[in-house]
């Protein structure tokens, strides 16, 4: 038995005391005795019996960054989705990247952009090797893509969103002079060494059929709109398998086959590769998978790549693409879609659909916000700070 309370200035030592009616309580395998002494004041104390109950374990709770992360994103949605419709995919792109840097900058992190709007030369903010937070650490890396689906916003299209994906220091993959890559996305429940981009368009439906307990005609294939894909097209239909043709978006449509519920079940062709590190770091918060395959779209590009130490013919798993445990990833809707509902403007303010995601924890969160023009929020694009 030991005093919990000291004795206190004024009111000379502690002496004999006397039991209170309060019984005696145990928390855990701890028992706590309330008693008084002489002069009116409760003492504590305390026994110890055995170890106490097992908790939480709060040394493993950590600070989940995509929390923090959703408001990048939906800060670019909400100035990017001001353009929908109105034909200038340039104003609606640098109105999502001016908000997306702006917030990103008070972020509490160490971070350098690896993927962004290009080259220093090339971009006045968002650049790759742009330092970007406040200073303070973690020391991460950074891939955005502001507005993924610039044309769909012009045109007024479903389907655009704004995305960011962050990791430790060095966990990203760096594009190089490569911006195209062949890719393939399946979700959890399909093995990713059962498919293959060296494997024809058949084995690959038929190895996700298996997977997920239906014919290869039950199997939808997800693919970008574009000539290039004509002969995937082709040996999906002869497949008989179904397909989802989508005209722009593809990080979208390589979330969708880890998505549950989601009418795609694989991701297949040739998108950007940016794009492909950013869907990569997603799914590997889904627990799904994607690989990929540079693909230099002249010789002087893959020549390129080669001098600077590119193997363009290698395979690139899910751990080339994005390496480690500590992966945060924020998406927020500009325009409706199948992962996410579109940004709605009302009087005064607007409403936002995210997905959020954490790879050690496996969390994936499904937020609605709604942003008031009057209160003040770094999300706040009418200009109140």
């Amino acid at each position: 038995m030991r005093s919990l309370l000291r004795a206190s200035p004024g009111l000379g030592p502690p002496c004999a005391t006397k039991a209170l009616r309060c019984p005696k309580r145990s928390f855990g395998k701890i028992h706590v005795t309330a008693a008084e002494n002489g002069k009116g004041v409760a003492i504590l104390t305390e026994k110890k019996d055995g170890k106490m109950a097992p908790g939480p374990n709060y040394i493993t709770v950590g600070r989940n960054l995509a929390m923090e992360l959703v408001r990048v994103t939906e800060a670019a949605a909400l100035a990017g989705g001001s353009w929908l419709g109105k034909g200038d995919k340039n104003a609606a792109d640098q109105a999502a990247v001016d908000m997306m840097r702006k917030v990103l900058a008070t972020v509490q992190m160490n971070g350098v952009v690896v993927i962004g709007e290009g080259e220093k030369d090339e971009a006045p903010m968002l650049y790759c090797g742009e330092e970007i937070g406040t200073g303070a650490d973690p020391k991460v890396d950074i891939a955005v893509d502001p507005l993924d689906g610039t044309t769909l916003v012009s045109q007024g299209r479903n389907g655009a969103v704004s995305v960011i994906a962050l990791a430790e220091r060095g966990a990203l993959f760096d594009p190089g002079p490569c911006m195209y890559m062949e890719k393939l996305a399946v979700g959890q429940e399909v093995n990713p060494h059962m498919v293959s981009l060296l494997y024809p368009v058949e084995r690959n439906l038929k190895a996700v059929g298996v997977a997920l307990n239906k014919p290869v005609s039950d199997v939808t294939a997800c693919i970008l709109d574009r000539p290039r894909h004509a002969d995937i097209i082709r040996q999906c239909r002869e497949a008989g398998a179904r397909i989802r043709l989508i005209s722009d978006g593809d990080v979208a449509g390589a979330i969708e086959t880890a998505k549950a519920g989601s009418p795609v079940d694989i991701m297949l062709g040739i998108g950007g590769t940016p794009e492909g590190v950013i869907a990569a770091a997603a799914l590997k918060c889904m627990g799904g998978s994607l690989q990929g395959r540079l693909y230099p779209r002249s010789e002087e590009e893959r020549q390129k790549a080669v001098e600077a130490g590119y193997d363009v013919e290698k395979l690139l798993f899910q751990d080339d693409l994005c390496k480690g445990e500590q992966v945060f990833f924020a998406a927020t809707g500009v325009s409706d879609g199948d992962l996410l509902r579109g940004v709605r403007y009302f009087s005064g303010g607007a409403s936002t659909n995210s997905i959020v995601m954490r790879a050690s924890s496996g969390t994936v969160r499904i937020i609605e916000t709604t942003h008031k023009w009057t209160k003040p929020s770094v999300t706040n694009v009418n200009g109140h700070n």
